[in-house]
């Protein structure tokens, strides 16, 4: 594998690979690309010297590698050399794959198959599992570190509405309530993003029902991120597009969702109440949406105003969960309906606020804006 635009700012990059936001790819040979329509790829196809993770959509290794980074609390060159992805010459590599096989063992001979431990279960952000208990007082994280890390503590009760369609609802209402919604056709965002410290221009462009595309412009190019109504793509500075995976490609769906307030319960076939938390110093109303065959989708919601406050949710990897936390803020009127002018999205490696400036509602949105470039035609040898 390649390590993707190495020309951005190591902090800047650091951050956005953590955050999916950039790539990381392999060229293929003459007679990969002239099956490429094929079928799917699996993961020996699509990348050099797989030995563990064989037989795998060649999609959901990059969440697997994401989900090690995240448990470890590593950089991709912890086990890879730069630039050189498929070589062997770091040890922890090695060492790796055999903690993979451990745990798919201890997996199938302790659990019935059922993924009960991950790589995050020993080494909870460390690269080296904690063999000796912490003294009390030691090894634990402050109250502030907590906070910086999820800002969420169980409450010790439950308020708001008793029933998750009454939460549901009252959202609903908080918004503008269907009818409003019903008239926003399109929604066009000017902001800030800041990534790695680094404040960035953005714009958003959303067209009804389900089409979504972010820019943030940066001096090497733009990083785009769209879902074009089926599917979900990226764009990063000097690379070609990539599509997104299927987890990856429906979590861009929630996001493009316009009337999403108004869907939930489409999106959502179970809805239930669970136990309320604290972001902060405010205890939020929460409610777990599920479907059949997918992770759960946690929603939080203020109980007094109804407005969604955190939307937790998570891509399956063959390795375990990787969660992304958005933080939604500072609401606003725009259109008659209020939308958070402020958003952070958060994963285990690093995180991003979206600050918008000006929006737009019902502007002229041509459809063809979000779709992904045309692929780019290899020459023959």
């Amino acid at each position: 594998m390649t390590r993707a635009n190495t020309s951005l700012p190591s902090r800047l990059f650091t951050t956005l690979l953590a955050l999916g936001l950039v790539g990381i790819s392999v060229p293929l040979s003459s007679g990969q690309a002239t099956n490429a329509a094929a079928s799917p790829k699996t993961t020996e196809q699509a990348f050099k010297n797989i030995q563990v993770l064989k037989g795998l959509p060649a999609e959901q290794l990059i969440s697997s590698m994401q989900f090690i980074s995240a448990s470890l609390g590593v950089e991709c060159d912890y086990c890879h050399v730069q630039n050189a992805f498929d070589k062997d010459d770091k040890k922890s590599k090695p060492i790796a794959r055999k903690m993979i096989q451990m745990m798919f063992a201890i997996n199938k001979d302790s659990f019935e198959g059922r993924r009960e431990v991950t790589c995050n279960s020993c080494h909870r952000g460390s690269p080296h599992p904690a063999g000796i208990p912490a003294v009390a007082g030691e090894g634990m994280p402050t109250a502030t570190e907590h906070e910086h890390a999820s800002e969420v503590t169980p409450a010790s009760t439950q308020s708001g509405p008793a029933t998750a369609d009454a939460v549901v609802e009252k959202y609903l209402a908080a918004v503008g309530g269907s009818e409003a919604l019903q008239k926003i056709s399109s929604r066009m965002e000017k902001g800030s993003a800041i990534m790695g410290g680094r404040p960035l221009p953005i714009e958003i462009f959303a067209l009804a029902p389900n089409k979504r595309m972010s820019v943030t412009h940066l001096p090497e190019g733009d990083i785009i991120t769209a879902y074009d109504g089926n599917a979900g793509w990226l764009g990063n500075p000097g690379r070609p597009a990539r599509p997104m995976g299927k987890a990856e490609s429906e979590a861009a769906r929630l996001d493009a969702d316009l009337s999403f307030a108004a869907h939930v319960r489409q999106i959502f076939p179970e809805l239930k109440v669970a136990p309320a938390e604290k972001i902060g110093d405010h205890e939020a109303t929460v409610v777990r949406g599920l479907r059949e065959g997918k992770p759960p989708v946690m929603l939080y919601f203020d109980p007094q105003s109804g407005l969604l406050v955190r939307m937790v949710r998570y891509s399956d990897s063959p390795l375990g969960l990787n969660p992304t936390q958005i933080n939604y803020a500072d609401y606003r009127d725009a259109g008659g309906v209020q939308i958070p002018f402020r958003r952070t999205i958060a994963r285990p490696g690093g995180s991003f606020t979206i600050q918008v400036e000006q929006t737009e509602q019902n502007v002229p949105i041509d459809p063809a804006k979000f779709a992904p470039p045309p692929a780019e035609k290899r020459s023959s040898p």
